[in-house]
């Protein structure tokens, strides 16, 4: 699959913007703060309804302006998809697939399979538990619409719970008895749906592992071994009763403290946890390997290409892994951006080389197609 063009309306510094896009690789270039990761997030909004900025939809919005407006085209087995995105300031946001209003954003899932990769990425291993259950969850979100609905589920039921525990503490209406009695309701709920975002979770992570290990030593040339593992942060068929265990205790702190919103990933090089004790450089070959390794498994699964984004990643790596990074380009779409385009950059994307690739320049929200 591949992205066709993009165009967009009052959406960040874009008054209004048209980019088409070669099925190859694609470089955009120009200072800092001129729109170029504008176009990246559009892009990955388009295919997962949310930021990986985690921005508001009104923040994406022009200033001064009410509305931004997104049409993404996309080729997916040979039949062109468009996908066209309303961001309203106070409104919900509208999606339309083919021209069609989709119910719920989350029917948007899947349609495109999206790889986002940036200079914060490279501190997912270094960084807590978080940024590394993120990187499960958007890969496993866009594909699984099962593994989609039981996060939602999930996170829907620990709101709710957390709430209760606020309301049971801070109850001032003599009604913390009847509250209290509600809990188990809402434990059984969690430990239903977490169960299933357990299952889903250790599978993506096992399917993951082989791929690491071949990527990583492709990478270091074998003078290190790597092992990735699912550390869920409870048993699964002991979560009911840890959740009892821990009743009294969060309800002190009106938190739940137990469940896979606290899962991590443990990273071992030569059995050593990476995390806590890898240099620098082992750490982010790690993080390297992770995002490499994501690519190569979903074009297993989907039986297709994902894109892949990469926001001024190049000149966060050395020479071998940027390399490596560039390996991996090899049939399938990305789209670059750099603050220029350095002789490496350039010997390898040159259509002598590389056949039909493109390089845009983009300054104060326009782009300019210059190869």
């Amino acid at each position: 699959m591949y992205i066709t063009s993009i165009h967009l309306e009052n959406f960040r510094n874009y008054t209004e913007g048209d980019v088409v896009f070669t099925d190859k690789t694609n470089i955009l270039y120009g200072d800092n703060a001129q729109g170029k990761t504008n176009i990246l997030e559009a892009a990955y909004l388009s295919a997962t309804t949310g930021s990986h900025r985690m921005s508001r939809d009104k923040d994406m919005i022009r200033f001064n302006c009410e509305e931004a407006h997104i049409t993404l085209n996309v080729m997916k087995r040979d039949v062109e998809h468009r996908i066209d995105m309303h961001l309203r300031k106070n409104k919900n946001k509208m999606v339309y697939v083919d021209r069609l209003p989709i119910k719920r954003t989350t029917e948007l899932f899947g349609l495109i399979n999206i790889i986002f990769f940036s200079p914060e990425d490279l501190s997912i291993v270094k960084e807590g538990p978080k940024e590394r259950r993120r990187f499960m969850d958007m890969e496993l979100c866009q594909l699984s619409r099962i593994y989609l609905n039981n996060l939602s589920d999930y996170n829907k039921v620990l709101i709710q719970r957390n709430n209760l525990l606020r309301s049971i503490l801070y109850d001032h209406k003599g009604s913390a008895g009847q509250l209290l009695d509600t809990l188990d309701i809402w434990d059984d709920q969690l430990v239903q749906f977490g169960k299933r975002v357990i299952s889903e979770r250790k599978n993506f992570i096992d399917m993951l592992k082989d791929v690491v290990v071949k990527v990583h030593e492709k990478i270091t040339g074998g003078r290190e071994t790597i092992d990735i593992r699912y550390e869920p942060a409870v048993d699964p068929e002991e979560f009911a009763e840890s959740l009892k265990k821990r009743r009294d205790q969060d309800l002190k702190y009106t938190a739940t403290s137990v469940g896979p919103h606290r899962d991590d990933i443990g990273i071992y090089i030569d059995q050593n946890d990476v995390r806590t004790f890898g240099s620098q450089g082992q750490q982010r070959t790690a993080a390297l390997t992770l995002k490499l390794a994501e690519i190569e498994l979903v074009k297993s699964m989907i039986s297709d290409t994902p894109i892949l984004l990469l926001d001024d990643v190049m000149s966060e790596l050395d020479e071998k892994r940027r390399g490596a990074l560039i390996d991996s380009l090899e049939g399938i779409q990305s789209i670059i951006t750099c603050t220029g385009y350095s002789d490496f950059i350039r010997d390898r994307m040159s259509p002598e080389n590389a056949g039909n690739n493109r390089i845009f320049f983009v300054s104060k929200g326009t782009v300019k197609q210059v190869v």
